[in-house]
């Protein structure tokens, strides 16, 4: 299966786009610990990932990049997905939490700015607001 073929279209793209990131983040250092696997088994749940698509995204020979761009909006809008996808459970645990910082300092922040907008987006999680909200918040 082609990389194009992968993402199909709309919100259930976006979330497997996500899920394939997570999932090459988590099997960087060769094989996915016992651990890892639980972490995407939970992220696949909140994702609404299939179990054949969960299979062919674990695939060795499959690698999804993170697509990074240059624009610190878009990279605050995929962060933003991903922290309410995170939050639906109402929980971040510490090991989404270092994922999470993996796929920030991916989308291309530094470590320093991804743990401040990670703090920031934990505490504004605590509640529900929409985009434009939490973009103003973690600029200021």
């Amino acid at each position: 299966m082609s990389f194009a073929d992968l993402y199909s279209s709309g919100e259930h793209r976006r979330n497997l786009a996500h899920f394939a990131a997570l999932a090459t983040l988590a099997s960087i250092n060769g094989e996915i610990s016992i651990e890892e696997k639980m972490l995407l088994d939970r992220f696949a749940k909140k994702l609404d990932i299939t179990e054949s698509e969960y299979l062919e995204v674990l695939k060795k020979e499959n690698k999804y990049p993170i697509d990074s761009t240059p624009s610190a909006e878009k990279r605050l809008e995929r962060l933003y997905d991903l922290f309410r996808i995170v939050y639906s459970d109402h929980k971040l645990d510490e090991e989404e939490r270092i994922l999470i910082k993996k796929y920030a300092i991916g989308l291309g922040f530094t470590g320093e700015k991804a743990d401040a907008i990670i703090e920031r987006s934990v505490a504004i999680f605590g509640g529900k607001i929409d985009f434009d909200d939490y973009l103003y918040l973690v600029k200021h």
